[in-house]
């Protein structure tokens, strides 16, 4: 469980922050802007410490409840057929893999959901933050992509 000890603010609030600045191309002075709406006084400097040190975190604790996938779509890459040869002998779970072409460009195309939030960002400072960042991006985009696989079984 993420450790919430110490903030001043409730968890609720700065899990929303986080949520928001990893999810849409808002900035975070739109979203300082759009918490003082709300009556919550934030400042944009304490966003990005928020989402510097808590998308890690929520990256890793949603990691360990994630299922392990069942299918992969890959390349004609010998590389990945090899990955995932030895995946499976080191683990008892087979997972199968699936060669076609255009369902892997979805894949290798994923990086246009990243540009259109990154768009309003100037430039990451350091690696660290933009690291923190983009794994935050990612994680937003997983639970997405689960939330839509359950709405649409359902």
């Amino acid at each position: 469980m993420i450790s919430f000890k110490g903030r001043h603010t409730p968890k609720s609030i700065v899990l929303q922050c986080v949520r928001w600045y990893c999810s849409y191309s808002l900035s975070y002075r739109n979203i300082e802007e759009m918490m003082q709406e709300r009556g919550v006084i934030v400042d944009h400097s304490t966003l990005n410490r928020w989402v510097i040190h808590y998308a890690p975190k929520l990256e890793t604790a949603f990691h360990k409840k994630k299922r392990k996938p069942g299918l992969i779509n890959i390349d004609k890459s010998g590389a990945n057929k090899a990955g995932i040869k030895s995946y499976n002998s080191k683990n008892g779970r087979r997972i199968k893999s699936r060669q076609c072409k255009y369902l892997n460009n979805v894949v290798e195309q994923d990086r246009r959901r990243i540009k259109r939030i990154t768009r309003l960002m100037l430039d990451f400072k350091n690696f660290r933050s933009a690291q923190a960042t983009l794994t935050g991006i990612e994680l937003m985009a997983m639970i997405k992509n689960i939330l839509g696989d359950t709405q649409l079984s359902s």
